[in-house]
Order: C-alpha cells, then structure tokens, then sequence
C-alpha cells in the first residue's frame, strides 16, 4: 500500500466534494473508511482516510496510486489542493480483508462497481446526510429506493481462483470474483442467489459469513 498525502488551503473542502464519507467526523489523527466514485457511481478508490496536522492521508493500493493522483489533479480546477504519494512499506494481508469484507479496489476492480455493490455502506463508509459529492446521486438514489441487489460476499472454492473470473448458476454468468486469496474470495453476486450452488469454472463455491453480514 501507498499514502496520498492531501494538503492545502482547500483540501477539506475538496475530498468533502469527492469522497463518499463525511470529513466532519475527523478530529486530527483520527481514520475513516471512505471511496471516491466516478460521475457514474463506480468505485475508483476505497481505503483508509487519516486525519493529520497538515492535511489528510489516503491508504491507496501502489498500483493505482499515480493514477488516482492524475486523475484527482484533474478535478481540482482553482481549488489550492496538493498532493503527495509517499510510498512506504505498509503490505496489507488478502486473506484477513476477505474475512473482514473489506473489498480491495486495484486496477482490476476500478470503475467497476457501486458502493452498494461493495457493502460499503455496511462498512459506514458512506455518508447519506453530508451533501453532494461525485456519484452521490447514483449512491442516494440505490439507498433510498433499497436497489442493492448485488453485493460481495465471501464463499471458499476447493481450488483457487482468479480475480475477475465468471460465477456461474448452471450455465449462466451471474457474478463475478472481486477478490482472491488462496481458497477464500469475495465475489459479487445476487444477494438472492449467494445460496444457490455456485461456481467458478466449475469449481463449487461455498459461502462464508461475514461479519457485518
């Protein structure tokens, strides 16, 4: 994992405009969870949101960091906002973020699915009462009308398997595996079906809990 380091006269004002959770819960020092959705309402990033002296620090994967730089640069228009990638040694352990539910967004995953999609309003990273940021229609409009009707969950294959490959019922593609690691894996899928007899390329799926789940 990398930090982005966010600084600046305007930087509240800023990621409050961008990101999906409330800076106003934040005293210095303190961590929320927190994603940044296209105008589309697909997660771009999802990580960690720190609260410092100088600003706020973001917990990005490496791989997408210049990325979610760029391409916040391009947002920022006037606004006197800084941004800094810091890299560090900090690794992350695939198998306890499965566990946890805790979907990790890569280069994979961009742009690909909606907050709800990913349970992060199960994991309080969402804010329904702080206003307008991007995509914030698209997730208020999934909330409010109760649409959510794909999420990841957690299932163990007997084999592993890959990011990205098709959840099958039969012989139909439903779903899809967001993340893996070893024989555990969150995959996206209709929460109606998550009981059915899965599979991923012919391999059985058998669901797991979760905790806020």
């Amino acid at each position: 994992m990398t930090t982005i380091r966010v600084g600046g006269n305007d930087a509240t004002e800023f990621l409050q405009g961008q990101l999906t959770n409330d800076l106003r819960k934040l005293d210095a020092g303190q961590q929320i969870l927190a994603a940044w959705c296209n105008p589309k309402g697909r997660v771009i990033w999802f990580g960690t949101l720190t609260a410092t002296a100088a600003g706020y620090e973001l917990s990005v994967p490496a791989e997408t960091a210049a990325d979610v730089i760029r391409r916040m640069t391009m947002f920022r228009f006037r606004s006197k906002v800084e941004f800094e990638q810091v890299d560090d040694v900090a690794t992350i352990d695939p198998a306890a973020l499965i566990r946890e539910g805790r979907p990790y967004i890569g280069n994979a995953q961009m742009e690909k699915f909606t907050p709800h999609m990913l349970n992060l309003d199960l994991l309080q990273a969402i804010s329904l009462t702080k206003g307008c940021y991007t995509g914030q229609e698209i997730v208020a409009r999934t909330h409010y009308k109760g649409a959510t009707k794909r999420r990841a969950l957690r299932f163990e294959s007997s084999i592993p398997v890959a990011v990205g490959d098709k959840v099958s019922l039969g012989e139909r593609h439903i779903g899809e595996v967001l993340n893996a690691a070893g024989n555990d894996l969150l995959a996206v899928v209709p929460v109606d079906m998550a009981d059915e007899p899965l599979t991923v390329n012919g391999i059985a799926l058998t669901r797991q809990p979760l905790p806020y789940l």
